[in-house]
């Protein structure tokens, strides 16, 4: 049976929660996608919405009304939002419950696990619906310690870090995977998130539900596993949350565990304080300053990649040349300008 999917984005498909969903959305996804259900945007194309693009996937308001219309019927219901916490908010259980009693194989990314859940456990098991709960942390039988088999490793690795959560690093490592095979470089990307793994993403693990002692082995398993089975020219690395963000400080591993000597750094020119909601303001680090981090760690950046979020046309390029000032370094905006201009750049490190 062919397993297409919807996706469940509770009214959060247009804004930086529903960053699941963007990424399937654009084309890439274990369980091709149906439909999105989205009170806030039925009628419209999913892919209008989250950038621009037509991509033929209707959005309606409810999981029975998406059955009703849909044919093939779909397999799966994937959660396609990432909640504060990665919290199962009440929306999310009432549709889930819905998903449930139609027999759909439940997916789910959020810390929160749905095969644990106390409202949704009565009724999984009432219909013997399988759930696949990505972030559910192995066993530590099943994880790898970090045994320096990386020093071994010849094929050069990129990694794209960024100066806060949130911002787009996977999108713009997956235009870069993307681009690179394009123009001839043999590429693989290591995800490290369950958007990653959700799009197929062969070789990588989820970095936030490893136990801590096991995520520099897991990290260079996998970087040792894509070489030795793919063989390629590249392998890029999806960076996680930021070197200095307080909640949740990530990207030391990427350079030290992981031996990336060079780094495309994400930035995101509107932001002024990390992303921890509205009550805590802690301010960004100047990318200066990021730099020059990242360099004390033993790598380089190679280039500033910019999300430009809300900025205007006018106000984007404004903040691209003025970046490109201050670091002296080559400035790219993927949603707008894509990342060919990154090519050579990368060309100069293999």
């Amino acid at each position: 049976m062919k397993t297409n999917a919807i996706l469940l984005t509770d009214g959060l498909l247009h804004l930086v929660y529903g960053k699941t969903a963007h990424g399937l959305i654009s084309g890439m996804s274990r369980f091709p996608i149906q439909a999105v259900i989205d009170p806030i945007h039925v009628g419209k194309d999913a892919g209008v919405v989250t950038d621009g693009k037509m991509r033929h996937i209707p959005i309606f308001a409810s999981v029975e009304e998406a059955l009703s219309a849909l044919n093939p019927r779909p397999t799966h219901c994937i959660i396609g939002v990432a909640t504060h916490g990665g919290r199962l908010i009440p929306s999310l259980l009432e549709s889930l419950k819905v998903a449930i009693q139609q027999n759909l194989t439940i997916v789910n990314g959020l810390h929160e696990l749905v095969s644990e859940n106390p409202t949704l456990y009565p009724l999984l098991k009432q219909y013997g619906v399988e759930v696949i709960d990505i972030r559910k942390p192995k066993h530590s039988s099943q994880l790898h310690m970090w045994e320096g088999k990386i020093q071994n490793v010849v094929t050069p690795r990129i990694a794209v870090l960024g100066t806060d959560c949130a911002i787009g690093k996977r999108t713009t490592c997956q235009k870069l995977t993307q681009a690179c095979n394009q123009q001839g470089i043999k590429t693989e990307m290591i995800y490290t998130g369950q958007t990653g793994w959700l799009q197929g993403f062969q070789y990588g693990f989820i970095f936030d539900s490893t136990l801590n002692d096991f995520v520099s082995g897991e990290l260079e398993h996998a970087i040792v596993s894509c070489v030795n089975e793919a063989n390629p020219e590249l392998i890029l690395i999806e960076g996680q949350s930021a070197l200095r963000n307080p909640s949740g400080p990530c990207g030391s591993e990427f350079i030290l565990s992981g031996g990336a000597k060079n780094v495309i750094l994400q930035h995101t020119p509107g932001r002024q304080y990390f992303n921890h909601g509205n009550k805590v303001k802690y301010p960004l680090p100047s990318l200066v300053d990021e730099i020059a981090l990242i360099k004390a760690y033993g790598a380089e950046v190679l280039a500033i990649t910019l999300n430009t979020g809300s900025l205007n046309n006018e106000t984007w390029q404004a903040a691209k040349q003025r970046i490109h000032l201050e670091t002296g370094l080559p400035v790219v905006c993927p949603r707008e300008e894509g990342v060919a201009d990154l090519i050579p750049i990368i060309r100069g490190v293999l």
